[in-house]
This record gives C-alpha cells, structure tokens and sequence, in this order.
C-alpha cells in the first residue's frame, strides 16, 4: 500500500507508478506521457464534479473555475502541499539545479500520478482518488471569480496604470510534435517584472505566465 498525494492507493502495477515520478532528465522511460494523459483526465474529473455541484452557474463562470482549478499553479502547490518533491526521481543536471522544487516539474509530476491511477485502477477509482487529492481546493472555490482569463486581466491592469502591454516570447520548445512543449515568457518591461511558464499548448503557457506575473505583482483574482 503506498500513500500518493495523501491517499492510500495500492498499485498493481508499481512500474507505472514509478514511471510517474521519474522525469525526463532521469530515464528515457519518463513521465511525459503519463503527464498528457493526467491532464485530460482531470480536466473532465474536474468538469464532470463543477457541473454536478454548481448547476446555477453559467459555462463561462464554470469555465474560468475549473481553468483555476487545474492551473500549474494549483498543482504545483498541491505536489508541494503532499510533499511530492521528496519522491521525485530526477537526473543529476535536474537534482543540482533544484527540480524537485521547479514549480512545472511539480505540475507534471501531479497529473503523471493521476494517470498512473487512471492506468491502474480505472476511471471510477481514478476519478475518486482526484477528488480527494483536491478535496481543499475544490473547497475554496469562489463561484464568484472573474470570467477573465489572465492575459485579459493584466492587460487591463496595466492599461489602468498607463503602461504598454506586456510583450510574450517563446524561451525554448522541447519534444517531438505531438509531445511537444513550450517554455513562455511574459515580461513587463516598465516594471521589470517578468515569469515563464512551461505548457504543451503554447496558448496555456502564456496565459499560465501571465498568472504568474500578476501573482508577482501582488494583482488578485
């Protein structure tokens, strides 16, 4: 029986689990796959959950809550809230140069566990096990939370303070196509602030980056 983001969960296989803590830089196996498949796993586990909860809500409300919900921010903070980093199996380069800390690392690493148990277990397990992983955060919702996506909202936060928009670049793009991913970067270059962001969608990258700037910045919701 091992204990995985909190819960109790016993592997049939604990290869699968294993490959979903072992990172790129570590072993050609990797969690890189399990990583693409996580993610559409808990988009529709935290889909199906928001429109079973929260029948009142308008798509664009629900939308931008479950957009928060399975940010890298998010599950980064969940890998860091159970500890995750402490189980991670990463290449040397990666270990010495603080991965285990690296919020993306952390984000990849939550959703190749989702779906190792996915692999594992099933959907109904799978989906379950989501659920009490983000048991805390599914609590603190705010039905109440703007429907602007992050780029809109620092744009508009910067146009209020008289200042240009801030300018996106790609840093690096790793991977073949169909895996590949894309290391953003919003700057602001009045308030010489920036962040990146590390996505398979170059669009989610970007609004993911710009979160993170407006997180620097101190800019709420």
């Amino acid at each position: 029986m091992d204990i995985i983001l909190g819960q109790h969960v016993e592997f049939n296989n604990q290869k699968i689990l294993k490959q979903a803590l072992t990172h790129r830089s570590a072993a050609k196996e990797n969690n890189e796959r399990l990583e693409f498949l996580g993610d559409s796993i808990l988009g529709f586990v935290i889909t199906k959950w928001l429109y079973a909860n929260y029948s009142d809500l308008p798509e664009g409300k629900l939308s931008r809550i479950r957009s928060n919900l399975v940010k890298g921010t998010t599950l980064a903070e969940i890998a860091k809230y159970y500890n995750v980093g402490e189980l991670l199996i990463l290449g040397i380069g990666e270990l010495k140069s603080g991965g285990h800390k690296r919020a993306s690392v952390l984000a990849d690493v939550v959703e190749a566990i989702f779906a190792a148990v996915f692999i594992d277990k099933g959907i109904e397990i799978a989906e379950q096990f989501i659920l009490a992983v983000m048991k805390r955060w599914l609590q603190k919702i705010d039905p109440n939370i703007s429907d602007k996506d992050a780029k809109t909202r620092l744009q508009e936060f910067l146009q209020k303070q008289g200042l240009n928009i801030p300018a996106y670049s790609i840093i690096s793009k790793q991977g073949k196509d169909h895996l590949q991913t894309f290391k953003m970067e919003c700057h602001i270059v009045e308030l010489n602030k920036k962040a990146t962001a590390v996505h398979r969608s170059r669009k989610r990258a970007e609004q993911q980056a710009a979160q993170n700037v407006l997180d620097l910045i101190g800019v709420n919701q």
